[in-house]
């Protein structure tokens, strides 16, 4: 599933690299800064990246349907460090426009306040280029994840600096050790441990205490958990274990109540 994924991913690029160049695109970024996701997950607490997505391929349709401004808007009243937004729309029922519209929707009234403020929205997709991070930049991101199993490390370190380059930050996602070694060796300092195998869509939260384990004692890294987490008591494990923040979608999506879901896992409600 993850090579159909990478290869419709490829012909996606292709289209939209025929419509406008990056440079082009380059023109479109704003001038403020996007509110900081390390710095929202190294807060006290228990910080949650709360997930928009609407489908996915183990899934299927999640039980939620509300717009994504709505879905994003009861996320932060309920305590949300930040935001994921599915960009896909092949596989999980994204849309790139959704990380405007959110970010629209979340806006201050005072137009000059959300200078560096605000909740951080992560680009969440299948990146492979320069062009999908500068599209995040210019639908007003601030972080984007790039998946360790798509990328050679070459590729990977040239996606975080070009990311830091334009004032993005790039969230890392791992699945093994060997995935460890190379996230570490192109520079990454956000490490999203995914407890979900891309190839089987296995789950195992036993991978992210794996990770948490061969980096005990390192304080150079922001490490997130990704996938099957669900309760409270394992987000508490997980803290425990050295992990900062807690990336989570189904559990909020498959919810009747996402914002009661959402204050049980931050707070214990």
């Amino acid at each position: 599933m993850l090579d159909q994924i990478v290869a419709r991913k490829r012909e996606e690029l292709a289209e939209r690299l025929s419509k406008i160049t990056l440079e082009e695109l380059e023109d479109r970024f704003p001038t403020s800064p996007p509110a900081s996701l390390e710095a929202a997950l190294v807060r006290p607490g228990v910080n949650i990246i709360a997930e928009i997505k609407y489908r996915s391929p183990s899934h299927g349709p999640f039980k939620c349907c509300l717009e994504p401004e709505k879905v994003a808007q009861i996320y932060v009243e309920n305590g949300a460090a930040a935001l994921s937004i599915l960009t896909d729309e092949t596989f999980f029922g994204g849309s790139l426009e959704y990380l405007d519209r959110v970010f629209q929707h979340l806006l201050p009234e005072d137009p000059n306040s959300d200078s560096g403020e605000g909740t951080p929205l992560l680009r969440k997709d299948f990146i492979l280029d320069r062009f999908q991070v500068a599209e995040a930049k210019a639908c007003r991101a601030s972080a984007f994840l790039l998946i360790a199993a798509c990328l050679d490390s070459v590729q990977c370190r040239s996606l975080i600096e070009y990311g830091r380059e334009v004032g993005l930050e790039a969230l890392v996602e791992i699945h093994d050790p060997f995935e460890l070694d190379a996230a570490v060796d192109s520079g990454a300092r956000l490490l999203g441990v995914n407890n979900r195998n891309l190839k089987t869509f296995e789950v195992d939260i036993n991978t992210s205490f794996e990770i948490a384990r061969r980096l005990e004692g390192e304080d150079r890294f922001v490490l997130v958990a990704e996938s099957g987490v669900s309760q409270r008591s394992e987000i508490l494990e997980l803290k425990d274990a050295g992990f900062h923040g807690f990336l989570i979608g189904t559990a909020f999506m498959e919810s009747d109540d996402p914002g009661a879901k959402l204050r049980e896992l931050t707070h214990g409600e």
